[in-house]
């Protein structure tokens, strides 16, 4: 392992509660960014997430969850994601995502690719609270790495 962070922030327009509860309810992840959750996110849960990619199929292990705070989990291959909520002016929430566990010769481009994932999950994630409707960014990244016209 290394000490490569890959780290990606966003202003949404909504309280933490709602930004923290879109990761966390199967019904409200799956309009965005997953496929299929097996259960609801929540302190030391595994759950498994079915991707849009077709075949991507990954079990999270919940490492730390403080309600409307923090989402910390690990995947299966280690590596470790910590997501935060945290409270923007009147309302609004700052979202960060950092992850680390890097590892190989190629940890460079994980990181790389995880940030470009994560900036594509956020933004449609902003589309789908502010305006009711996901951006289908996440779909159609899904749709390119399917078709093998894109590295993932």
């Amino acid at each position: 392992m290394n000490n490569i962070i890959a780290r990606v922030d966003m202003l949404i327009r909504k309280p933490p509660e709602e930004v923290f509860s879109a990761f966390v309810e199967p019904r409200i992840i799956e309009k965005f960014w997953l496929k299929r959750a097996s259960e609801r996110l929540a302190k030391d849960a595994s759950v498994e997430w079915e991707f849009m990619v077709e075949g991507a199929v990954d079990t999270v292990k919940v490492t730390e969850f403080v309600e409307n705070q923090i989402i910390a989990f690990k995947w299966s291959d280690g590596i470790a994601v910590r997501m935060n909520f945290d409270l923007h002016n009147d309302g609004d929430t700052r979202l960060s995502i950092t992850t680390t566990g890097f590892s190989g010769t190629d940890a460079p481009a994980q990181a790389i690719n995880t940030t470009e994932g994560f900036a594509i999950v956020v933004c449609d994630l902003k589309s789908f609270l502010e305006t009711g409707r996901s951006g289908n960014m996440v779909r159609d990244k899904a749709v390119l790495i399917t078709a093998g016209t894109t590295a993932c």
